[in-house]
């Protein structure tokens, strides 16, 4: 027998969808910002200017990747000379994960990239409605956590 379906999650879905196409996050290569760098890239470099150096298992739980899915980020991001490992000084059988200083650079423009178009989509949505819409989003977030 057929599961019931709430109508309400076909409206969802296709805002989802409608959302992900109009941000651009179906295009892997590039960033919501129109910057040329993949999505997975842009935010390790993002969680690691914020917060690194990170070890492995800490990004790939930041990120809500695999292990096997961070190591090739890993090497990408070393190929492009924007990350170097390096033993832990806590633990020397850690590797952690820090930016080099073009990868400093590379994030930088990333998150100025990122703010230019949240800042831009902020502006375009109607000032009444802006609480409102951030806490639908947190709520929407929270529940897809939940999964």
């Amino acid at each position: 027998m057929a599961r019931k379906s709430d109508p309400k999650s076909k409206e969802l879905a296709a805002a989802m969808v409608a959302m992900v196409r109009s941000f651009g996050l179906h295009r892997p290569d590039e960033t919501p910002c129109g910057e040329p760098v993949p999505v997975a890239e842009a935010h390790a470099l993002m969680d690691l200017a914020a917060d690194g150096p990170l070890n492995h298992g800490e990004l790939a739980s930041r990120l809500r990747l695999e292990k096997s899915t961070v190591s090739r980020l890993v090497r990408q991001l070393e190929k492009r000379k924007w990350i170097k490992r390096a033993a832990a000084a806590h633990d020397r059988r850690v590797i952690q994960i820090q930016l080099t200083p073009g990868g400093k650079a590379a994030a930088q423009r990333l998150a100025d990239a990122r703010h230019s178009k949240f800042d831009a989509l902020l502006a375009a949505l109607p000032k009444q409605k802006r609480a409102s819409i951030l806490e639908a989003m947190s709520t929407l977030v929270s529940a897809m956590d939940q999964r």
